[in-house]
């Protein structure tokens, strides 16, 4: 991992360039309630009847050969937080309606002052070419847009989802069929993790107390379906017998972390007890949040946790937890899951 610089250019038109102060450190990490799926604890249960089968279609992490020990660490995520202050209440331009209904729209996202898109260190990004995900808590809404960027006439997004963070979704997330800013309808926030999350469960010996996101070639996910929690079947394009979208791997209870460093073994050992879902396509397995906007730093001694800090982990080193039945549904049918919440103070926002 190439350390990022420890500053942030801000939303265009109020502060851009190095002279822009680092935001606040942000509160805990969007999470949703103890009883959603990300935080079932999953550490006691069988695995899948078909798991070593999945897993042998599946082949490796990647491109890579069977039996690649690679699995790395995709550092170019950022959570914001309106909290920081300064938030702009930025109008959302859609650059296609060919997530409708899946996403959502007509909404105004407050960008805080300070910020940056995916793979950026501000809020412009090539979204032609980049995946380009922003990420901005704001309260109990988290809004997650795909292809992002911001000019002088807002926020510039092909898929924009605003979740409900003190909801609990039904097991089709927000509509069979439908997609989010990540392929298998997935929230990306509360499934990533950084490195003051990683520094407080060091600190306590535990865990991050939540399943993580990971990705695959689309060549190597099954195609033509999904399996709850997912809701989208995507463009995977791998056998019937491999891993589809959705299904959760828990890193098996024999896995030896005794030659890793201390951050790495708060990332296995949440592996072995809350898994990781698959979400995405792609070839590096695992994302995280690169700290550009956070009080600890990947490089720091104490964590010095880098994109190579994971290998030696292999795909066969898990075992994928029961499927369910896979869904075969492509066209979004929005259930109003999450839509309707009304908040603490009255108002559904």
């Amino acid at each position: 991992m190439t350390p990022r610089p420890r500053f942030a250019a801000a939303l265009l038109g109020v502060c851009i360039g190095t002279a822009c102060a680092q935001a606040p450190p942000p509160r805990a990490p969007p999470r949703f309630p103890p009883a959603s799926v990300w935080n079932q604890d999953v550490s006691a249960l069988p695995a899948d009847a078909d798991s070593a089968a999945m897993i042998a279609s599946s082949v490796a992490w990647g491109g890579d050969a069977a039996g690649s020990t690679r699995f790395q660490i995709d550092f170019s995520m950022h959570v914001l937080y309106r909290s920081w202050g300064g938030a702009v209440d930025t109008p959302l331009v859609e650059e296609s309606d060919y997530y409708v209904p899946d996403c959502d729209t007509g909404e105004r996202v407050p960008l805080p002052a300070v910020g940056a898109i995916e793979g950026s260190t501000d809020y412009t990004c090539d979204y032609g070419g980049e995946d380009c995900h922003l990420l901005v808590a704001a309260g109990d809404d988290l809004y997650e847009s795909y292809h992002s960027s911001v000019d002088g006439d807002g926020l510039h997004s092909q898929c924009l989802v605003r979740w409900r963070l003190n909801f609990v979704y039904p097991p089709a997330g927000r509509g069979d069929g439908c997609t989010s800013a990540d392929a298998a309808g997935f929230p990306i926030a509360p499934l990533i993790f950084g490195p003051d999350e990683v520094h407080a469960a060091m600190q306590s010996g535990g865990t991050l107390g939540h399943a993580l996101r990971f990705i695959l070639h689309n060549d190597r996910i099954r195609a033509g379906v999904y399996v709850h929690p997912a809701s989208h079947v995507g463009a995977p394009s791998g056998p019937t017998g491999a891993i589809p979208y959705g299904a959760r791997l828990r890193l098996k209870p024999t896995f030896d972390t005794r030659g890793y460093g201390a951050a790495a073994r708060v990332i296995l050992d949440t592996l072995k007890r809350y898994g990781m879902f698959l979400a995405d396509g792609g070839s590096i397995p695992l994302s995280a949040d690169d700290g550009l906007f956070q009080t600890h730093h990947w490089d720091d001694a104490d964590l010095a946790l880098d994109s190579y800090s994971l290998f030696g982990v292999r795909l066969d080193d898990f075992d994928v937890m029961p499927i369910g039945t896979p869904v075969p549904i492509d066209d979004c049918a929005r259930n109003g899951a999450g839509d309707d919440v009304v908040f603490a103070d009255g108002l559904d926002r």
